[in-house]
């Protein structure tokens, strides 16, 4: 392996092992432009969309599989050899598997997004919990969309839950920071249909059609969409509910968003 130190990190009080933990703070994050990718998949879905990695901290006692040796040597990175305890302590996790990655953030904007001949978006506004966020991400890959913009946002995507959350599908996707207005200037010049999600709407899910180029928009969890998508909306749905509770969880309402798109298409 390229770059193996002489002697692996056992302290606790070591400057790269501090440098570590101050990254879980978002400010941290910003000040230093860095964040944290933590575990076997996460890291290998960065290394393998060609994301640089600057450093990565290990720990074979941890391992849990065979392959992690081969993603050291395939990430070019600086590696850092760490005793389970210092290993532990920039663990972000109650089961470390004995990976945690130092990145450079990557941030994109509407400029960066390709031509789709049959754009399949999805418009994330205000999301506040990182673990909605990165579940979205992982909906969205799963799904097949083109893209995802996070609009307004409040969580800052490199948050290392929303890398864990998103299963590290962070990196198999077009993620897209923007502000509501240029996005929504945006899908209007580009002639794709915004569909606002609420449970306020009358029109079923399920009815609408989703054929065409389509941007599925949710907002936060507490209020929903902001007035200024509700507006703008080409089309407002809902999801019936027939039970005590009258909402879903924000990702898992956009989960079952996607796949009507997916099966509205499979179908044409």
């Amino acid at each position: 392996m390229q770059s193996r130190p002489s002697e692996k990190i056992t302290s606790l009080q070591n400057p790269r092992i501090k440098e570590v933990v101050r990254l879980r703070e978002r400010r941290a994050r910003e000040e230093t432009g860095l964040f944290i990718i933590e575990g076997y998949r996460e890291l290998k879905r960065a290394v393998d969309a060609g994301r640089k990695v600057s450093a990565i901290f290990y720990c074979p006692e941890l391992f849990l599989g065979e392959n992690e040796t081969a993603l050291l040597e395939k990430s070019r990175a600086e590696l850092l050899l760490c005793s389970p305890e210092a290993f532990a302590k920039i663990s972000y996790r109650d089961r470390p598997d004995g990976l945690l990655g130092v990145a450079p953030q990557s941030h994109l904007s509407l400029s960066d997004l390709p031509s789709f001949k049959n754009p399949f978006l999805v418009i994330a506004e205000s999301i506040e919990k990182p673990g909605n966020l990165g579940t979205i991400l992982r909906s969205s890959d799963a799904a097949g969309a083109d893209a995802v913009i996070v609009c307004d946002k409040t969580t800052d995507i490199h948050n290392p839950n929303v890398v864990r959350s998103s299963v590290g599908t962070l990196f198999t996707q077009p993620v897209i920071e923007a502000g509501s207005e240029e996005t929504l200037r945006f899908l209007k010049k580009n002639g794709i249909q915004i569909v606002a999600a609420t449970p306020d709407a009358t029109l079923e899910y399920t009815k609408a059609d989703f054929s065409g180029p389509v941007a599925i928009a949710v907002g936060t969890e507490q209020l929903g969409l902001s007035a200024a998508w509700m507006k703008e909306a080409d089309c407002q749905v809902r999801i019936p509910m027939f039970g005590v509770a009258d909402s879903l969880n924000v990702a898992s309402a956009t989960t079952l968003l996607l796949y009507e798109v997916v099966r509205q298409r499979s179908l044409r």
